[in-house]
């Protein structure tokens, strides 16, 4: 059964339960626009993605046959000026700024295109990939197909961001899923698990903390694909990558950044570009965010 929006205000079901479903943030003629944009990225038409078969795709390729190439393209925000400002969309920014805080900076981008027979992820928390010092970090996971139970939705565990832990991670060999590693250790079973159905145009904000995962697409035809992008305050410093030498950790900050609401108290140190659209790697690649 899908889960049904609790009662309560979106800052309070944020709260108790890690997540919250934003039905509608992009109309029609929006969500087919970056339909159309996925389409032009895999063909190599808004610039080379680091890890893509470079192989030349035969003329007469339907755009189907072309995506069955993909599973995920990080950073789409860095070749796509309409996917940039997808994940700095008001209806988006509104609800960020209500559980994250005024000022909200962005990070991250992923393009998920999951079609048939394609794996899922296997259980995990978002910030055990992307450390923050203070516990905001969010994630908008945009659908841009209906996201169904058949074709590979998210599944969340309610409420399992509340004790504030970081579960070990361990390899798996589970092929239902893309990466060789999987949250273990934490106090729920997969009978605690709902998975989150949504139509094409919503999103679904859940916090870095919450434990999700998704299965494949078992569908006989068709993709899931999706835009997600990670946010965090922007009063926060994120030590996502060794400082330079001389530098603690403590005062390291990745500034590869998008700043989506309010202001950066850190502006004074402006911002850098160091991270390049790229694909994720096979399994055999493991699980790199």
């Amino acid at each position: 059964m899908t889960h049904a929006p609790a009662p309560g205000s979106l800052e309070d079901r944020y709260a108790r339960d890690g997540f919250v479903i934003l039905d509608g943030v992009l109309d029609h003629a929006e969500t087919d626009a970056l339909l159309a944009e996925t389409v032009a990225i895999c063909r190599g038409g808004r610039g080379p993605i680091d890890g893509a078969d470079t192989a030349p795709v035969p003329p007469g390729t339907s755009d189907d046959d072309l995506l069955r190439r993909f599973l995920c393209v990080h950073y789409p925000h860095k070749m796509s000026p309409l996917m940039r400002d997808t994940i700095r969309h008001p209806g988006l920014v509104e609800p960020l700024t209500r559980v994250v805080g005024p000022n909200v900076k962005a990070m991250q981008s992923m393009l998920f295109i999951k079609s048939e027979g394609r794996p899922g992820q296997a259980w995990h928390q978002d910030e055990g990939f992307i450390p923050t010092r203070d516990r905001s970090l969010t994630a908008a996971w945009i659908a841009l197909d209906d996201a169904t139970t058949e074709n590979g939705c998210l599944w969340v565990v309610p409420g399992s961001h509340r004790p504030g832990v970081l579960y070990p991670d361990r390899e798996h060999d589970d092929p239902r899923y893309d990466c060789t590693v999987e949250s273990y250790g934490f106090p729920w079973t997969e009978d605690d698990a709902v998975p989150v159905e949504l139509k094409a145009g919503s999103a679904l904000l859940f916090n870095g903390y919450l434990l999700h995962k998704s299965l494949p697409n078992t569908g006989a035809h068709g993709c899931r694909r999706a835009l997600v992008g990670h946010y965090m305050s922007a009063e926060s410093p994120l030590p996502w990558e060794p400082p330079p030498a001389g530098v603690g950790m403590a005062r390291a900050d990745f500034r590869d950044i998008v700043l989506v609401a309010g202001r950066d108290p850190y502006a004074w140190k402006g911002t850098e570009d160091v991270r390049r659209p790229r694909v994720r790697p096979d399994r055999d690649g493991g699980c790199d965010r």
